[in-house]
């Protein structure tokens, strides 16, 4: 076992780590292990195993069938060929686990990982999920109870072993000044940057996922005039926009005359409508002109001698015209 170790801290030296073997974490927490897998597993099923023996553990959690209880959680990222598996709440019977394949008509694929449960842990991270954006330097500070040296793995690719180096072309420093504490750079990260990495001393490894992302854009209104000679392209959109308010306002302006006008002329029938039939008009001219009157006549009733009957006369409308003479 000891030997299996030494070969494997070499191997990661030269080449990086392909699995985890071993974990510190505080009890209560939670951790997140990555579980890589070969491209010709991409389609077959992924679980987790609790116990420390092959023949014996027993499936937590595998991705066609969730664990019901919420302690344990799997996802599958074909396009990386590496499956999570999430542990919460952690006790000190959360040790031994196993990453395993299913293999239809054969043993099962599977990669052995144990996790220390303390009060205090002996390499841990603030968190392990890191988000930024392309061309940033990211930070990550990785804690540590010993002394010994510190390095800086992509999860399967290569290594960082002293205050500098590259990962896929990209500057990596360690600085590792303040006791206990390591500070991880990576320099102006680009997508191609996201990924697991860990931070690793001694024969203990903390998994960490960086994703990066575009800086999203911050849309900013633009000037309808502008000073100076400025931009053609600037200009000629300061016109377009100034056109599409003119339009609209010239044809608003146009409704608003037409509705007052015919509002104004229905206001005219209505008050002429209202004018009675039974009043004197008259019109007047500048010279010789002719004066209208209309006079209402109403004779009184006589009596009817030979038949003892009153009897009323009709009513008779007699129209007189007057000229208005000049001299």
């Amino acid at each position: 076992m000891a030997g299996h170790l030494r070969l494997l801290l070499i191997l990661c030296q030269l080449t990086g780590i392909y699995s985890i073997s071993k974990v510190s974490v505080k009890a209560g927490d939670s951790i997140t292990i990555p579980c890589p897998y070969q491209s010709r597993y991409t389609n077959r099923v992924k679980y987790l195993c609790k116990g420390y023996f092959w023949e014996s553990c027993s499936f937590a959690v595998k991705t066609n069938k969730p664990d019901r209880s919420g302690k344990f959680s799997i996802s599958d990222d074909k396009n990386e060929g590496i499956f999570t598996v999430t542990i919460k709440s952690l006790t000190a019977t959360d040790t031994d686990y196993w990453c395993n394949v299913e293999i239809n008509h054969g043993a099962d694929h599977g990669e052995y990982f144990q996790l220390v449960v303390t009060g205090k842990p002996s390499l841990y991270v603030d968190r392990q999920e890191i988000k930024g954006y392309i061309g940033d330097d990211l930070a990550i500070r990785c804690y540590h109870g010993s002394s010994g040296k510190m390095q800086w793995c992509t999860l399967g690719r290569n290594c960082v072993t002293g205050p500098r180096g590259k990962i896929d072309g990209k500057e990596v420093t360690i600085n590792s000044t303040i006791p206990h504490v390591s500070t991880v750079t990576m320099s102006k990260v680009t997508r191609q940057s996201s990924g697991w990495y860990l931070c690793v001393q001694g024969d203990l490894q903390m998994p960490v996922h960086v994703t990066v992302t575009e800086r999203p854009v911050i849309m900013t209104s633009t000037p309808l005039f502008t000073s100076g000679s400025g931009d053609g392209e600037t200009a000629q959109h300061s016109s377009v926009l100034l056109m599409s308010l003119i339009i609209p306002l010239s044809l608003l302006i146009v409704v608003v005359m037409v509705t007052l006008f015919i509002f104004l002329m229905l206001k005219k029938q209505r008050t002429r409508n209202s004018q009675s039939p039974n009043m004197a008009t008259s019109s007047c001219g500048s010279d010789g002109d002719v004066l209208y009157s209309s006079v209402l006549i109403k004779t009184k009733p006589q009596k009817d001698e030979a038949k003892g009957q009153v009897k009323a006369q009709d009513e008779h409308l007699t129209y007189s015209t007057l000229k208005n003479s000049h001299s």
